[in-house]
């Protein structure tokens, strides 16, 4: 109300009521819009209950709110469980919308449309979710999806928001696969399924409105090591690639004592042992986690599209993506690399609760949309 009340005063004198109540109308409406596009109010509102973890002291009031939620709403290890058990524990995509419950956080705004299809692939069928943005375009530049989960568990509905903020912010028609996976699916399904996924996006692109001349990749964690392998299967095979590949914390290298997996042993979400647990319910056997589409930074990497990797500093997987981003770079790739401080694996998708992410959903989508254009 004291808001309201100030916006009187830019009212000029002399107007008749109607014409007042107008320019009321028309500074309401000014001022609704640039609150609702700073969110420092609703960001400085997230208060953590307890003392910072030992293995995060850098974290940010809004992450520590979350993992603080996860523990209460997911205590065990994912390492400590069935495939079975994980995939029914709550993850940190949950925790957020808890956070967002707690402290009376709305939803941000829907403005695409979703429809299902499913399509054949080697040995069965996929799922895939299509965001087409709400402005009526008659075609629009292609983001193919992958969500994370170690190749194990999550789904496309854990990743929801990701996939949403990605086609909304870069006015991007976005295919988000659903990929199968392990224990029940091995190496290399998921990674045959993504490329399969892709081409299926290629070869039917004018059905879901899509320009294949302007075509992406994307994933997190397992999803963004499935987007750089798509890249190198496509070159590989001839087929068209994509312009530009965004790589959110890759799982990238097969090294167990990275300085991050050390620093970061005990982190949350994603623990290091947590690693080792989700690579042997995908992989056959151990020795395929050098294999260059698992440990990316051995692979061939000359000729792939350019790259966006966005890192969290608490995070096991953070020294990896900065050496696939150095591999990348030496191999004549044009790659931009952005670290967040203060946040850990997962948080991309929680622009609503956290400003670090809000701050890498428009670096990603700057960045996509300047290759489109």
């Amino acid at each position: 109300m004291e808001k309201i009340i100030k916006l009187f005063k830019n009212i000029p004198t002399g107007l008749n009521f109607f014409t007042g109540v107008f320019c009321l109308a028309i500074l309401t409406l000014i001022a609704c819009t640039k609150d609702t596009n700073n969110n420092n109010d609703v960001y400085n509102s997230i208060k953590p209950k307890g003392k910072k973890p030992a293995w995060g002291l850098s974290i940010t009031p809004q992450m520590q709110t979350v993992i603080e939620t996860l523990d209460t709403i997911a205590p065990l290890p994912l390492h400590l469980l069935t495939p079975e058990q994980a995939r029914l524990q709550p993850s940190a995509a949950d925790a957020a919308m808890r956070v967002m419950h707690n402290f009376n956080i709305a939803a941000l705004p829907v403005n695409v449309d979703t429809v299902g299809r499913e399509i054949p692939v080697t040995g069965g069928t996929i799922h895939l979710r299509i965001y087409t943005p709400k402005t009526g375009k008659p075609i629009y530049p292609v983001i193919v999806y992958y969500h994370g989960g170690g190749w194990v568990i999550a789904t496309i509905d854990t990743y929801n928001s990701s996939a949403q903020a990605l086609a909304e912010k870069t006015g991007a028609v976005l295919v988000a696969v659903e990929y199968r996976k392990g224990p029940e699916f091995k190496f290399p399904t998921a990674h045959n399924d993504a490329f399969e996924a892709y081409k299926w996006t290629l070869n039917n692109a004018s059905s879901i409105k899509g320009d294949t001349t302007k075509i992406a990749v994307a994933g997190e964690s397992a999803g963004g090591n499935l987007a750089v392998t798509v890249s190198i299967m496509a070159r590989d095979s001839g087929v068209h690639k994509p312009i530009h590949q965004l790589v959110v914390y890759p799982v990238a290298s097969d090294d167990p004592a990275t300085p991050s997996k050390l620093l970061y042993t005990t982190a949350k979400p994603l623990s290091t042992p947590d690693l080792p647990w989700f690579l042997g319910h995908y992989l056959n056997t151990p020795v395929e986690s050098a294999n260059p589409l698992i440990s990316l930074v051995n692979a061939n990497l000359t000729g792939l599209p350019k790259t966006t990797i966005i890192a969290a500093e608490l995070d096991p997987l953070q020294t990896e993506g900065k050496t696939l981003s150095d591999k990348l770079q030496a191999a004549g790739v044009n790659t931009l690399y952005k670290l967040y401080i203060g946040v850990t694996h997962e948080f991309f998708g929680m622009a609503a609760i956290i400003p670090e992410a809000k701050d890498a959903q428009n670096l990603a989508a700057a960045q996509l949309k300047k290759a489109f254009q």
